[in-house]
């Protein structure tokens, strides 16, 4: 099998690590050569910027924060996407280039135009093959993420519906890789839900 890359997509709260996670066991399970990574922060310098964006307590304008996620995306592209597609391996990550349009664009308003080609010249026209979209309320996911909140959890119920709109939008606009799936539902529910797609790919 050729490497795969799949991303996890979906507001704060809507249960895609835990699905990500699952999958990667059942992958395993079954033999699969499996790496699990993130944006922001997968490692080394991508640490480092995570930490800022999510904790940094001072004023950060939306351009810079959307060019220090870029950042971080060229990182980890280059240096972990890459290598192990060209390995063969199946990339399992935790938020990608849809992030980015649903936040810094539908979110904090910036030109979609302007970010889907900074998106492309950070991942050098890389995309995803598979994107899994977990959708859910607003008020759900303010629910599960609590009173712990970053700085991207905190920015207000206005800012998350018009995330919430973003992703259901990008779902819209290419159906064929972004699906959709209820986040309502049960863990075990939507993992089954999860193998049936992954199990279309092939």
């Amino acid at each position: 099998m050729d490497g795969l890359f799949i991303t996890f997509e979906g507001c704060d709260g809507c249960g895609k690590t835990t699905q990500l996670e699952l999958l990667a066991q059942y992958l395993k399970d079954k033999g699969f050569d499996v790496i699990t990574t993130r944006e922001p922060g997968a490692k080394g310098l991508g640490v480092k910027l995570r930490e800022i964006l999510l904790n940094y307590d001072g004023e950060v304008s939306s351009n810079c924060e959307s060019f220090l996620f870029l950042a971080d995306r060229a990182q980890h592209i280059d240096t972990i996407v890459k290598p192990a597609i060209s390995e063969g391996k199946i990339v399992l990550c935790d938020r990608h280039i849809d992030s980015t349009v649903a936040y810094q664009g539908y979110g904090r308003g910036l030109d979609l135009q302007q970010i889907n080609y900074l998106n492309n010249l950070a991942t050098g026209g890389l995309k995803p093959d598979l994107t899994l979209l977990f959708d859910v309320d607003t008020q759900t996911s303010m629910q599960r993420v609590g009173k712990n909140q970053d700085r991207m959890e905190s920015a207000g119920i206005a800012f998350q519906e018009k995330v919430r709109h973003g992703y259901l939008e990008l779902a819209k606009a290419e159906p064929e890789r972004i699906k959709v799936l209820d986040s309502r539902k049960t863990i075990q529910q939507l993992h089954q839900e999860v193998l049936a797609i992954f199990a279309g790919l092939n």
